[in-house]
């Protein structure tokens, strides 16, 4: 007599297509170039896969701001730490994953060159080796000062990011990787 075996599994399902990973995370290690890199205290990155330029100030890093509609050249993208998760007032580790803001002070890690995930704004569906910008002009609606863009919008982007395109098409959340400087 053949015997019926049951058991449990708790497999996670992806039903069309797994998420393609978190703004800020470096999915290919080869070839990559990343270097630790001051903040600029007055002016700290917001946000993990966001483009930094060099602050005059003191040589740290900062996002691109509301005057930097000329500049055509990230100086690199900031990079998510891993493993890293941030801490929540009452129970470390529970904030959601992705969910972590960087530092205000200190040193932070900058995409110099590789492959790392960046978030483009709901409705925008770039394709491979379509032109990355940068908004500029003032946080409204699904666009975010400093954050990446997959359509030129005039005065309140920047002109194509040198050096940068998109390698494919981002998933249900927005995230797509981003080919920079290879």
């Amino acid at each position: 007599m053949k015997k019926i075996i049951r058991s449990k599994t708790h497999d996670a399902s992806f039903q069309f297509r797994m998420g393609a990973g978190f703004p800020g995370d470096v999915n290919r290690t080869h070839p990559v170039t990343i270097e630790p890199c001051q903040i600029a205290a007055a002016t700290p990155p917001t946000g993990y896969g966001q483009a930094v330029l060099l602050a005059a100030a003191n040589a740290g890093v900062r996002p691109f701001a509301a005057g930097d509609a000329a500049v055509a050249a990230a100086f690199g993208i900031t990079v998510r730490p891993y493993p890293f998760q941030q801490s929540s007032a009452s129970n470390f580790g529970s904030a959601a994953f992705g969910a972590a803001t960087p530092p205000v002070v200190g040193a932070i890690d900058v995409l110099r060159s590789g492959y790392i995930m960046v978030k483009v704004p709901a409705g925008q569906v770039p394709v491979k080796g379509d032109p990355v910008y940068v908004w500029v002009g003032a946080s409204a609606g699904l666009h975010v000062l400093a954050g990446f863009e997959a359509t030129d919008a005039g005065a309140d982007t920047t002109p194509a990011i040198a050096g940068a395109i998109f390698n494919g098409t981002p998933d249900a959340d927005g995230n797509v990787e981003v080919a920079f400087n290879i």
